[in-house]
């Protein structure tokens, strides 16, 4: 049965896409950080651009804050902030990773008195939660070794589940741990949370409250990152995306410019797992943060690409495909996957956004609005946000 475009309009109009502070700010890659002009100053500035992305798409209420990059005097205040522009405050994401005391690591740091140090700033983490209403801690540790021999693999692993352990208990009722991997880097010989398999063993470990983040550009060549999402919705451990397109290692580029077919096929298995479904409280986030683009059409262009490629999952026909795969028909299984990732789905998101009141076009309505140019001129002056800034 051919899927109606008003079920696939209705369906997306619950998708809810959160996008990261620090994608406002300068960014670059081990050699530059390249500067645009207008990039925000505070965090409110950060926060007034995360609601320029939401008005235009519609899609996208949530900012998610990076600590100590987005530290506040007083939190409480930055979430009625926040509120006032149009936005509520998301995930927040701890930095385990920019301090020297962090060289050999953090939580899993041979010394002691640094693992402390790591673990005091994740538990304040969890006090910033309390104060802005967030429900997500997400981890990601550069933790990991360069040398066979370098500390102990085994050893590593037990400071971080005692790390993990002592943050998951401090949680509140509604308040969930995500545990990111990442397959290298900065860590070369091992990686303490290389992989998917490495967080859900510890998520496991800590309860139903702690689940995987799957970040699209953290995998090694080839990987099937759609498989891994399958597994994890069916065991009722995937918490979270972040999403970007990689072309060779963590690049951070917009999210389906790389592979545009898989995007949609990760989310064709999202909704096969029910993973679009409120209650399953998966969380689509953005990490994609690169140094060519303009950082606000940016954003937008990505969260328009992740509602495009819902859209072509949702055309699926379920039951064709469920016919064919039962009768061995391999081709004609292939064959309806393959019709609804080429459906053009823009003329229907368009006409979506216009049943919402907004412009059919997000990236040309911002140009038009001149938001850019105002930005460039106002903010001017003060230190500029980016990298560990």
């Amino acid at each position: 049965m051919v899927v109606p475009a008003a079920v696939v309009k209705e369906r997306l109009r619950g998708q809810r896409i959160e996008t990261p502070s620090w994608a406002y700010g300068n960014s670059g890659t081990r050699f530059k950080v390249f500067a645009q002009p207008g990039v925000p100053r505070t965090v409110e500035e950060k926060i007034d651009d995360a609601a320029q992305v939401h008005a235009f798409t519609g899609v996208a209420p949530t900012v998610a804050l990076h600590i100590p990059w987005d530290r506040a005097d007083d939190y409480g205040r930055l979430a009625k902030y926040a509120e006032s522009a149009g936005v509520r405050l998301g995930t927040i994401n701890a930095n385990v990773f920019q301090d020297d005391d962090y060289k050999l690591g953090s939580v899993t740091n041979p010394d002691r008195a640094i693992r402390r140090k790591a673990l005091d700033h994740l538990l304040d983490c969890v006090d910033i939660m309390d104060r802005t209403g967030s429900r997500d801690l997400k981890l990601w540790f550069a933790d990991g070794t360069n040398y066979p021999g370098q500390d102990d693999i085994r050893t590593r692993q037990d400071r971080l589940a005692e790390a993990l352990v002592a943050v998951y208990e401090r949680l509140g009722a509604h308040q969930r741990l995500l545990l990111e991997y990442k397959l290298f880097e900065p860590a070369f010989y091992t990686t303490d949370v290389p992989d998917w398999g490495t967080a859900y063993a510890h998520c496991l470990h800590l309860g139903d409250r702690a689940q995987v983040c799957v970040d699209t550009g953290h995998h090694a060549p080839g990987t099937n990152i759609e498989f891994i999402v399958a597994v994890l919705l069916r065991a009722g451990r995937l918490g979270a995306f972040d999403f970007n397109s990689r072309f060779y290692a963590d690049d951070d580029l917009m999210v389906g410019a790389a592979d545009p077919f898989q995007l949609f096929r990760i989310m064709a298995e999202v909704i096969r797992g029910g993973g679009l479904d409120p209650e399953t409280g998966v969380a689509f986030m953005l990490d994609q943060c690169h140094n060519v683009e303009a950082k606000i059409p940016g954003q937008i262009r990505s969260v328009c690409n992740v509602q495009e490629a819902t859209a072509k999952a949702l055309l699926i026909d379920r039951d064709a495909l469920t016919a064919a795969q039962y009768s061995g028909d391999v081709l004609a299984a292939h064959d309806v996957v393959m019709d609804a990732y080429h459906t053009d789905v823009r003329p229907m998101l368009a006409e979506l956004r216009a049943e919402q009141g907004l412009d059919p076009d997000p990236v040309a309505a911002y140009r038009r609005s001149g938001y850019g140019e105002r930005i460039a001129a106002n903010r001017v002056g003060g230190t500029q946000a980016g990298w560990g800034a």
